[in-house]
């Protein structure tokens, strides 16, 4: 049963991804991929506020499967985020590769700690 928790989640994560990131990428007129940082930092959010629920136990397994695992993991992406990165520096755009992997990895580590501590404020 757990498994079909992670499947619904990720059905719902993988298209909310996709149009998160065209919606906001076709908003910037710019080689920084703000599509894929905007679902990595919300998805980094929803995650540690769903282990910040989960530690103070007011989120249960299912919810950690079905939104954690499955919603936020289908909605994050670390592949693209390498890719986008990868092609950057390819293409000569160094300081925007370098960018988004500093600006990335800080904000996405400052959202999921933000989601904890909302999360113990709420429940802890």
């Amino acid at each position: 049963m757990n498994w079909l928790l992670v499947i619904v989640g990720a059905m719902a994560g993988a298209p909310l991804r996709y149009l998160t990131d065209r919606a906001v990428q076709s908003r910037h007129d710019t080689v920084f991929p703000w599509g894929t940082f905007t679902v990595n930092v919300a998805g980094s959010l929803l995650m540690g506020l769903i282990t910040g629920a989960a530690t103070a136990g007011a989120a249960s397994t299912q919810t950690r499967l079905l939104l954690g695992t499955g919603l936020c993991g289908a909605l994050t992406t670390y592949s693209t985020f390498s890719y986008e990165t990868l092609r950057l520096a390819e293409n000569g755009d160094r300081f925007f590769a370098a960018a988004n992997v500093a600006v990335g990895i800080a904000a996405g580590l400052g959202a999921a700690l933000t989601g904890a501590a909302l999360a113990h404020a709420m429940w802890g």
